[in-house]
C-alpha cells in the first residue's frame, strides 16, 4: 500500500493555532499493551482501527512495541514528517524508543503526547502501542483503560497479564479491556478470558471490563465482529478527550511501594 507522509506546516493565521488547540482537546488515546508473543498481532491494531473508522473517527498508530520498526532519523527534528498515511482513516507512527526521548526529570514521558498531536491534530483516535513500562511513563494516574492483547498461546497470556500487573502497580490502571487473536466460537478464548479477570480480580484488584476476539486470518471485508465493535466503543466512552494532555508536564509517574512502608500500612 501506497504511504505518504504528512508534511508539518508554519500556521498560516491565528485561526490554524486554534485549530490546533481543538485538535488537541478532542483526540482520545487508547493505550494498548503491546505483545511479542501474539502471531499476527497487527491484524488486531487493524481491527481496532477499523471498529473507530466505521465511527468516522481517524487513527493514528503510535508504534513503539519491543517489535516494532526503528523511528526515521528525522523525528528527531520533525515528527510530523514521520506521519504516515496508510489510508484515509488510518494514519502510523513507527516510534519505537520515541518516548523515551521525552523523558523528564521526574521520569515522566507525558510530554511525548503533546509532540504527537502536534505532529498529528488531524487524528481523532491515537492508539498507543507500547510495553508496559513505557505506557506507565505515559499514562499514570489518567483515567484511561488499556487494552490487552493476547492468543491461544500460553505464553502470550502470561505477558498479558504480567503487563497489567506492571499497570497496576507502576501506573495505578485498575480497569482492562482483552482483545484475542482467534475465532470468536473458539471455547478456549473464553477460558482465556475468565482466567485473566479471576487473576486480576484476585490478586491485583483490577477488573477485566470486557474482551473480543478477532480471527487474524480472515479477509479484510469479512464483516466486523460485534463484541469487536461494542468494545472500541466502550474504548472511546473510557477515554475522555485531551485527558492525557492536561499537565502533561507535571505528571509523575507512580513508583512501587516500598516492602517497609507496604508493611507499615498494614499494621494501621
Amino acid at each position: 500500500m501506497m504511504r505518504n507522509s504528512y508534511r508539518h506546516t508554519a500556521p498560516q493565521d491565528q485561526a490554524d493555532g486554534l485549530r490546533r488547540l481543538f485538535a488537541a482537546s478532542r483526540v482520545r488515546f487508547i493505550p494498548v499493551l503491546s505483545n511479542p508473543h501474539v502471531v499476527n498481532g497487527g491484524a488486531l491494531l487493524e481491527g481496532l482501527c477499523a471498529a473507530f473508522a466505521e465511527l468516522g473517527l481517524h487513527t493514528l498508530v503510535v508504534d513503539a512495541g519491543e517489535l516494532s520498526p526503528q523511528p526515521a532519523e528525522l523525528a528527531a527534528v520533525d515528527l510530523a514528517a514521520c506521519v504516515e498515511r496508510l489510508s484515509d482513516q488510518v494514519s502510523y507512527l513507527a516510534a519505537r524508543g520515541l518516548p523515551l526521548r521525552h523523558i523528564n526529570a521526574h521520569g515522566s514521558a507525558a510530554q511525548f503526547l503533546e509532540a504527537v498531536t502536534d505532529a498529528a491534530p488531524f487524528a481523532d483516535v491515537v492508539i498507543l502501542h507500547a510495553s508496559a513500562a513505557e505506557l506507565a511513563r505515559m499514562v499514570a494516574q489518567r483515567e484511561l483503560r488499556p487494552v490487552l492483547l493476547a492468543d491461544t498461546d500460553s505464553q502470550s497470556v502470561t505477558h498479558a497479564y504480567a503487563g497489567m500487573k506492571w499497570l497496576t502497580q507502576r501506573a495505578g490502571l485498575m480497569v482492562y479491556s482483552l482483545l484475542l487473536a482467534c475465532p470468536p466460537q473458539l471455547r478456549l478464548a473464553e477460558r482465556i478470558a475468565q482466567q485473566i479477570s479471576s487473576c486480576a480480580d484476585g490478586f491485583l484488584g483490577a477488573v477485566l471490563r470486557d474482551w473480543a476476539c478477532l480471527d487474524p486470518r480472515q479477509p479484510a471485508s469479512a464483516p466486523m465482529a460485534p463484541e469487536l465493535r461494542h468494545l472500541a466503543r466502550e474504548l472511546l466512552m473510557a477515554a475522555p478527550p485531551g485527558a492525557l494532555l492536561e499537565s502533561a508536564a507535571d505528571t509523575l509517574p507512580l513508583r512501587p511501594m516500598l516492602r517497609g512502608a507496604r508493611a507499615a500500612m498494614a499494621a494501621v
